[in-house]
């Protein structure tokens, strides 16, 4: 696995200020249900706003969960064995202003979920995942690294930061360390092992789930 970063980049500018035209008088409930308070996972009125601002929605997962999602890294000499990407992605979450927002308090006038909506601060998410699997049967995640923030310059320079760091790391070899060690952390539960882990790389700890309400 050699890992590179792609030309991706967050897009700075945290608010949608263009209003949604056609054929919405006003905006139901229904078009806030699910909402996701601490992740990426757009609502569909989230969906319609994006088209109108002429920014591009993908699937994550599956057609239930559509987000504002770039790829971080892609991987330019896979192998069937050893260490290899499970994923590596950046997330953005975006605000209202403008004559979106004016458009959403009149709204919820008459839908005051939608406030969940207006209360929204803009977010940006980096999320990156290296599996490993071997002719021997071991299987494990060698590293799982979510970080989140509201402030676009922090998420930036951290990206900047792991972009170095991860691109520089011999992950076959870190992989066969962490067997060495399989003892300290297998046995740990999610949270103990994301620290141990973050720990054992020399990496801030992980931080995700951030609510997204003001």
């Amino acid at each position: 696995m050699r890992l590179v970063v792609t030309d991706n980049q967050f897009n700075p500018n945290p608010y949608w200020d263009k209003p949604i035209e056609g054929d919405i008088n006003t905006a139901s409930n229904q078009l806030v249900e699910f909402f996701d308070q601490n992740g990426y996972d757009l609502t569909v009125l989230e969906q319609i706003y994006a088209e109108a601002n002429q920014a591009k929605t993908t699937v994550h997962r599956n057609s239930e969960h559509i987000t504002l999602r770039q790829t971080w890294f892609s991987d330019d000499a896979p192998k069937s064995s050893g260490a290899h990407i499970n994923h590596a992605v950046m997330f953005e979450r975006k605000g209202f202003t403008g004559d979106a927002l004016l458009q959403l308090k009149e709204w919820a006038q008459q839908s005051p979920q939608l406030y969940k909506l207006i209360a929204m601060r803009p977010k940006w998410g980096l999320d990156f995942s290296i599996d490993y699997c071997d002719e021997e049967g071991n299987v494990f995640e060698l590293l799982h690294w979510e970080f989140d923030g509201f402030d676009y310059q922090e998420i930036y320079n951290k990206k900047i930061h792991m972009d170095e760091f991860l691109i520089k790391q011999d992950w076959d070899e870190r992989a066969k360390k962490m067997l060495e060690q399989k003892e300290d952390w297998h046995s740990l539960g999610f949270f103990e092992q994301s620290e141990w882990k973050t720990h054992f790389f020399g990496i801030d700890k992980e931080r995700f789930k951030m609510v997204l309400w003001k």
